[in-house]
């Protein structure tokens, strides 16, 4: 099988950006495998949230600045944590031959775990950005774990993940490589 990735990038707007954890951080990720998987031919395709706080055409409801797709991108409109349901993100992405995901945004124990796991039973391979994906601000003490432990878990977990058949990588984004895999490639 043809090794084709694409990055998608979920949740990344102006209202959810203002309450996430190390937000200016993840986006600079983001925003610089947006221009190396641009520079490399590769997909990007933009997830954006309906509902709840994040109504069409509101400020909030945007995607940030560093991150407004580009003319021609691929923008998928979601009304739930799963990116799949009720989308046509996966005939989308089958339309572009994808056969692995790269996936970032927010939030990490939502959204961004649930689209990952749908992707992989969906049977797209995956690389989860350790350093791209953030979830909200919120004090240590209270029922959710700390965002960095949050964070941590969900990469940790994600490393150890077996679907078989599927290749699972967790890596920075500066390691993110959008070339074909070949014999030096892990």
């Amino acid at each position: 099988m043809t090794h084709a990735p694409a990055l998608l990038v979920i949740d990344m707007q102006n209202a959810l950006a203002a309450l996430a954890h190390r937000a200016r951080d993840t986006i600079a990720v983001i925003a610089a495998l947006r221009a190396r998987a641009r520079s490399a031919g590769v997909p990007v395709v933009t997830v954006q949230h309906h509902g709840g706080g994040l109504e069409p055409g509101t400020d909030g409801w945007r995607i940030v600045p560093e991150l407004a797709p580009a003319d021609g991108e691929t923008v998928v409109a979601k009304t739930s944590a799963d990116s799949f349901l009720d989308t046509d993100l996966d005939s989308v992405l089958r339309s572009l031959g994808t056969t692995e995901l790269v996936v970032t945004g927010f939030a990490t124990e939502i959204c961004v775990d649930t689209t990952a796991r749908q992707a992989l039973s969906r049977r797209y391979d995956l690389v989860l950005v350790a350093d791209g994906h953030t979830t909200s601000v919120r004090d240590a003490t209270g029922p959710y774990a700390a965002p960095d432990v949050s964070v941590e878990h969900h990469n940790e977990i994600f490393r150890h993940l077996d679907f078989p058949g599927r290749s699972i990588r967790v890596l920075p984004g500066a390691d993110v490589d959008f070339s074909p895999p070949g014999p030096s490639r892990p």
